[in-house]
């Protein structure tokens, strides 16, 4: 649905502003792998479709995952969507979110803290291609912590994954009302999230595949006309 000027504005002031507000928590002060009281970890992992051993297929499960893990395509509009950005992801860079919980809507303002674009090998010494970055809450969010999002294919076995974790907790920043009914309401809805997250990334890269296959090819005969 087109949104009027009126609304337009809003969304450039409240994106414009952005830089000016911190974070509403330490990254620094948790390990993001650990649970600790009062927050949540969690970790989704879901596999896309493979691809033969070595570097990304053109056109294939990793590039067009990763594409879809840039842009913030994954994400269920029904739940949360991009509604401003300052460009692809960048460390610094600022985003704005809409959030839609039972019927209220909620722009929530996040930094871009890492990116991640090349070839990492694991302790166990297996090596993979990785395209990912995460997001911290800045103050005025309904939650505080970091989300990380990315697109992995494993170079031994050419298996392709996308996986989301999260370290979690409700923020104090919003009016009470609104925080006691995130504080009920708001897990089942991360959760769902989360889940719709990886239903989502496993159908679109199974679309963008299809398409990409479906692209006319030149016929090589044609260079030689």
């Amino acid at each position: 649905m087109r949104r009027s000027r009126l609304v337009q504005r809003r969304m450039r002031r409240l994106h414009d502003d952005l830089p000016r507000r911190p974070l509403n928590f330490d990254p620094g002060r948790h390990d993001m792998h650990r649970p600790e009281p009062g927050w949540h970890v969690d970790d989704y992992r879901q596999p896309l479709p493979p691809e033969p051993p070595g570097p990304p297929v053109p056109g294939g499960s990793w590039e067009t995952a990763r594409r879809l893990v840039r842009d913030y395509q994954y994400a269920d509009p029904a739940i949360i969507r991009r509604i401003r950005h300052s460009g692809p992801p960048e460390p610094g860079r600022d985003m704005l979110l809409e959030g839609r919980f039972y019927g209220l809507r909620f722009y929530l303002g996040l930094r871009i803290g890492n990116v991640v674009d090349g070839v990492v090998e694991e302790e166990d010494g297996r090596r993979a291609r990785v395209y990912g970055w995460n997001y911290r809450t800045l103050k005025g969010h309904l939650e505080r912590g970091q989300m990380d999002q990315e697109v992995r294919k494993w170079l031994d076995t050419g298996e392709v994954e996308f996986h989301i974790h999260a370290f979690s907790q409700p923020s104090s920043d919003p009016n009470p009302i609104v925080r006691l009914g995130f504080r009920v309401f708001g897990r089942h809805t991360q959760v769902k999230f989360y889940r719709r997250a990886c239903r989502r990334m496993e159908a679109l890269t199974k679309a963008g595949i299809g398409a990409h296959r479906a692209e006319p090819r030149e016929d090589p005969r044609e260079e030689l006309r």
